[in-house]
């Protein structure tokens, strides 16, 4: 811990930069190691003290530009969490690869500051450039504030900087030269005016309808990930860090509700288990949170979330992960957009040698042969077989022969083990590591694919958390390749009460 400590106090004699220890707490956890934009200064390290003396995790800050603290960060190799001031900055750590979850904290845009009452009467960029007036601007190679303005601007951007009295790395420097009066107007960000007496913002028009975020993002070094989340999830909780932003003047853009170990609600389609079980362990583990996860059939789980009436059910799922598309419509008012996940195919499962010969849906029908499909009301696998089996007029045929209707295709390989089937229609994927006992005979091609979508409720407590999930499960395409799904997530979201099913999965 020394050793860490040393090195984060070397940084701190870079240019622009400032390093803060706060107070520790006895008997408190390994400290965290935070990178913060200058202008964000004031609210983060209150934030910090309320997280420190509510939780015992001590919190220690380095400030400076923005674009200081992103190349301290390739040197050092250490910390847990980077504030950048822009999004463009936030791109750059990304492409360096230092940093992982983003945490958006506040937004805020670039104006001109002057001392108040605006004694120089500086309301534009031709007035800015007046003999006379002594400006002060944010250095573009460490200040977020002076790349985005630079960018804005273009080539008023060079005649500014030449006549520039001073150019420095922070916009809290800058703004402290204003007030000091040694200068008579500040580039810098609209948050940063209300945090100095005295001051007061101009917009330009080059500049006012721009917005940058200002982000919290895990750092890829941390060797703490569950604490630096916890921590950034206090930043932008809108009972804790997003009420401090707004008292010192920003525009907080609320995060999930704070709790200091949150539970994530999931509802999935049981074909996803053999995929998703162990990446949510792992994802529970990094977030330092729990994940109650519910698996059964997708007619019982929305028929569970009708019973709950609304959302307003502690109970009721943050996520819902389903079999196919068509469980996705009669819950679309909780679970506006979806994304398609991943695709499974259908088939018939015969065990090995398949000794009744059975080659299509219509030998299913043979007098006497033991059938396994799946309840057709508690589960997506068997809402589609028998919309399958009556778009081809075997339904009839067919059901005469089932002996079992349950509500997941592993009930009904379970059952074939025993030898109580002869086949039964599944998914794929639930023969796929019992390949030496099962067969699959091929369904019809245009009937026989599910393609399974993920949902974040929009009203949920912990909806940010949720889109994290999501981001995760796409980071582990291999996991869901392995076990036999097409992998489909990279694909664009689509609003759940616009999805069109094809006619054969519109029978009653």
């Amino acid at each position: 811990m020394m050793k860490k400590f040393a090195v984060v106090l070397c940084l701190g004699a870079f240019a622009g930069a400032a390093w803060v220890a706060l107070k520790p707490k006895q008997g408190g956890s390994v400290p965290l190691t935070v990178f913060c934009a200058a202008g964000l200064k004031k609210p983060v390290e209150e934030i910090s003290l309320a997280y420190q003396k509510e939780t015992g995790t001590e919190v220690r800050l380095q400030y400076g530009g923005t674009g200081t603290l992103l190349s301290q960060i390739r040197i050092a190799k250490q910390g847990d969490l980077f504030i950048a001031a822009d999004d463009g900055a936030l791109e750059d750590a990304k492409k360096l690869g230092v940093t992982r979850e983003e945490f958006q904290l506040v937004k805020q845009k670039p104006v001109i500051a002057v001392a108040k009452g605006n004694p120089k009467h500086i309301d534009s960029l031709a007035a800015l450039k007046a003999d006379g007036i002594k400006l002060a601007l944010p250095n573009p190679e460490a200040a977020s504030c002076g790349r985005v303005t630079k960018q804005l601007l273009g080539n008023d951007w060079d005649s500014l900087a030449a006549k520039a009295s001073v150019m420095k790395p922070t916009v809290t420097e800058i703004a402290a030269d204003l007030k000091l009066g040694a200068v008579d107007a500040a580039v810098v960000w609209d948050s940063t005016v209300p945090q100095f007496a005295g001051l007061e913002a101009v917009e330009l028009p080059e500049l006012a309808k721009h917005e940058e975020f200002a982000t919290a993002a895990v750092l890829d070094s941390s060797a703490l990930p569950a604490e630096a989340m916890r921590f950034a999830r206090y930043l932008s909780a809108p009972e804790k860090g997003a009420k401090a932003f707004e008292k010192h003047g920003f525009k907080a853009v609320p995060g999930d509700e704070w709790a200091l170990r949150p539970d994530l609600i999931l509802y999935s389609g049981g074909v996803n288990r053999p995929a998703i079980e162990k990446v949510l362990q792992k994802f529970a583990s990094r977030e330092g949170i729990s994940v109650t996860t519910t698996y059964n059939g997708c007619g019982i789980l929305c028929a569970t979330m009708k019973t709950m009436g609304d959302s307003s059910n502690p109970k009721f799922p943050d996520v819902y992960y389903a079999c196919d598309v068509c469980f996705v419509p009669p819950v679309a008012e909780h679970f506006p957009e979806a994304v398609m996940l991943t695709e499974a195919e259908i088939v018939i499962a015969v065990p090995k040698g398949n000794p009744q010969g059975i080659r299509t849906l219509a030998d299913l029908a043979r007098p006497g042969l033991r059938v396994g499909l799946c309840n057709a009301e508690q589960s997506t696998l068997g809402f589609l077989t028998s919309s399958m089996l009556k778009s081809m007029n075997l339904w009839e045929s067919v059901s005469k022969n089932a002996s079992s209707q349950v509500p997941t295709g592993d009930f009904l390989v379970n059952q074939m083990r025993t030898g109580s089937l002869d086949a039964a229609v599944v998914y794929l994927i639930n023969i796929q590591s019992a390949k030496e006992h099962f067969e699959a005979v091929p369904l019809p091609a245009d009937k026989s694919k599910a393609v399974q979508p993920f949902a974040v409720r929009h009203d949920s407590p912990n909806k940010l958390m949720g889109r994290r999930l999501l981001n995760f499960l796409r980071q582990n395409r291999a996991s869901f390749e392995e076990a036999g799904f097409v992998w489909k997530g990279d694909s664009t979201p689509v609003q759940s009460a616009e999805i069109v099913l094809p006619d054969w999965l519109k029978q009653k």
